[in-house]
């Protein structure tokens, strides 16, 4: 059995991403879910001098060895105006610190969902662009527009998108 991490790119309690990467993650057959709690993830905001004088925190290394540990990653990307959420950038800052290719070329499924009809676009354009230059290995992408209207009692409810998150999960599939 394969073990998944699920993580939505937002430290809020009522994320979106983190509900929809946890749904996408548990539609993959014979996988383990792990879903990232922003809990145990929470980090001073990142720099050069603090690093020197405190050196990395512990959280940092927690997640670098969370990563390790998974065979997949499915993640989820909140997108605030057009950009990573703060947490996220922060947390991405921290850990490459560690390491440049901290995703450990482990499959992923990017995705982003957002109360909007662009689906969070930007977010997922700029992030799966930079993935390859951390480690990422992005194998599908998704975007989520309108979550309230789409996404209701936890599950998809729009046929189509159904359909497409369906194709690129299975695509995902074949490569774990």
């Amino acid at each position: 059995m394969k073990k998944v991490l699920a993580l939505g790119a937002s430290n809020s309690s009522k994320s979106i991403n983190t509900l929809f990467a946890t749904y996408a993650a548990n539609q993959i057959e014979d996988a383990t879910v792990i879903t990232a709690n922003w809990e145990d993830l929470i980090l001073p905001l990142y720099s050069p001098d603090l690093e020197a004088s405190n050196g990395i925190p512990e959280n940092v290394h927690y997640f670098k060895n969370l990563i390790q540990s998974v065979d997949a990653i499915v993640l989820s990307l909140a997108e605030y105006n057009g950009m990573p959420s703060a947490a996220f950038k922060n947390l991405w800052d921290w850990t490459s610190r560690i390491d440049m290719k901290f995703w450990a070329n482990k499959p992923m499924l990017l995705m982003a969902a957002s109360p909007g009809g662009r689906g969070g676009a930007s977010v997922l354009g700029l992030i799966g662009n930079l993935m390859p230059h951390l480690g990422g290995n992005v194998i599908a992408q998704f975007s989520l527009p309108s979550f309230g209207a789409n996404f209701q009692e936890g599950r998809l409810i729009d046929k189509t998108l159904q359909e497409d998150l369906g194709s690129k999960i299975k695509q995902f599939e074949a490569a774990l």
